[in-house]
């Protein structure tokens, strides 16, 4: 998905790019911020979600990196987690067990919910990540009571993009609706249906930030990371926790993000 992260990534050589690779990459940040959601239940205000996503799991994002990575999460108590895609790296099967164990300490009072990326071997993802009761949305809606107010939140598979698929994924949902996606392009048919929320990853931030340039490897989505607006439809995308292609990060360190949902 970031192709074009390696001619970006040239420019991060030397000094830079021993920074990023020695340092930056492995050092998350917990951020914090306030996602306006037009027509929010007022029940729903101050509501907080953990979002995480793009692990990758292997040579240059270790286990006890994740499991850290986890608990930092979970010690941030928020109300329900969401992990927006991408465990594993080129679908290697063999480190989808070892990254649902790292992530076995997640927990939240609402549940733990999931979909599949680019990179993730779906079928192997659900089995393994259920059986440590990471629910894993695929094309799928799961719908919560939170604080007396219906959540719906619709998990789609990376493939899927039109909107009358997605549509169907939300049949007969409720209350709030989140669209939890690994891409943020779905942003788009999001608000052509009146989704008021979309939570998602797969940019990584674009890894390399390029001061006055910004982030060569994000050109081509709608924000490469935070917030943006289309419509009535907010999106938040996190820059994600491991790296691809060239595992360095330059100005965009890995997210931890904490979200609090408020009214528009």
């Amino acid at each position: 998905a970031l192709r074009t992260l390696a001619g970006a990534g040239l420019a991060a050589v030397g000094g830079f790019g021993a920074y990023g690779f020695v340092y930056e990459r492995r050092h998350a940040t917990v951020t914090r911020t306030t996602v306006p959601v037009r027509h929010l239940p007022a029940l729903l205000a101050g509501l907080r979600i953990g979002l995480i996503s793009d692990v990758h799991h292997g040579r240059f994002m270790a286990q006890e990196d994740i499991a850290a990575a986890a608990a930092r999460l979970r010690d941030e108590r928020p109300d329900l987690i969401l992990l927006a895609g991408d465990y594993v790296t080129w679908t290697n099967r063999e480190a989808v067990a070892p990254c649902a164990d790292a992530l076995a300490a997640l927990a939240a009072p609402l549940g733990v919910f999931a979909v599949t990326g680019n990179h993730d071997p779906e079928p192997t993802v659900k089995t393994v990540f259920e059986a440590y009761r990471i629910q894993v949305l695929r094309d799928e809606c799961s719908r919560i009571t939170a604080r007396g107010e219906e959540v719906s939140i619709g998990g789609l598979r990376y493939w899927t993009r039109k909107p009358a698929d997605i549509d169907r994924v939300f049949r007969g949902a409720q209350g709030l609706r989140i669209l939890l996606a690994h891409d943020p392009r779905r942003l788009t048919q999001a608000a052509e249906l009146g989704i008021p929320l979309v939570l998602a990853g797969h940019t990584h931030g674009g890894q390399v930030v390029l001061p006055g340039i910004g982030a060569p490897a994000a050109a081509r989505f709608p924000v490469a990371a935070g917030l943006a607006r289309l419509k009535d439809t907010t999106i938040y995308v996190t820059r994600g926790l491991g790296t691809v292609i060239l595992p360095v990060r330059l100005n965009c360190p890995p997210e931890i993000a904490i979200l609090t949902l408020a009214a528009a």
